[in-house]
C-alpha cells in the first residue's frame, strides 16, 4: 500500500505550487488574488447565488464569503441584489465588468494550469487524474467527515461547524 503521508504531503504541496502560480500571474496579470477569481467563478456559475451558497461552493464560512463579496463590491465586479424569494437574503451577480474581468483571468488561469500540467502529463494523465480527485473529493465531502473516522476522536474541534472548511 502507498505510504498515504507522503500522498497527502504531495496532494498539497502540489496544490500549494498550482495556486502560487495561478495566484502570481493573476495578480501581476490583473490585480485579481485567486480567491476573489474563485468566488467570482462560484458566482458565475450559480444561477441564483446567495452569500450561503458561496461559502459552500468555496468550503468557507458564511462570514467569510460575506467579506469575499465586500470585497468584490469595492472592485466594482460584484453586487447584492434583493432576492425575491426570501426579504432575509440577496443575490449576487456578477456586473458586466466582473463578468469582463473574470473571463480575463479565466483564459489566464488556463494558460498557466494549461502549461503546468501539460509539461508533466499526458492529457490521458490529466484525464484520469480528474477522475481520480471528483471521486477523492466525493468520498471526503465535508459533511461525510465524522462517518469516515475510525476513532472516537472528533475530527473538528467543537467550537467549528463543518461548514467552516
Amino acid at each position: 500500500m502507498a505510504d498515504l503521508r507522503r500522498v497527502f504531503s504531495d496532494v498539497g504541496r502540489v496544490h500549494a505550487e498550482l495556486a502560487a502560480a495561478v495566484n502570481y500571474r493573476l495578480q501581476n496579470g490583473l490585480g485579481l488574488p485567486l480567491v476573489l477569481f474563485h468566488a467570482m467563478s462560484v458566482i458565475a456559475d450559480a444561477e441564483a447565488c446567495r452569500v450561503h451558497d458561496l461559502a459552500a461552493g468555496l468550503g468557507v464560512s458564511v462570514g467569510g464569503a460575506s467579506k469575499l463579496v465586500d470585497r468584490l463590491e469595492a472592485l466594482g465586479t460584484c453586487r447584492r441584489l434583493p432576492n425575491p424569494g426570501d426579504r432575509r437574503s440577496t443575490l449576487l451577480e456578477l456586473t458586466t465588468a466582473g463578468r469582463e474581468r473574470l473571463a480575463q483571468a479565466g483564459q489566464v488561469v488556463d494558460e498557466v494550469l494549461g502549461h503546468l500540467f501539460g509539461t508533466a502529463l499526458s492529457e490521458a494523465q490529466i484525464s484520469e487524474l480528474a477522475g481520480t480527485l471528483r471521486d477523492l473529493r466525493s468520498s471526503t465531502a465535508p459533511w461525510r467527515l465524522p462517518q469516515l473516522a475510525s476513532t472516537d476522536e472528533p475530527l473538528l474541534p467543537p467550537d467549528r461547524p463543518p461548514d467552516s472548511f
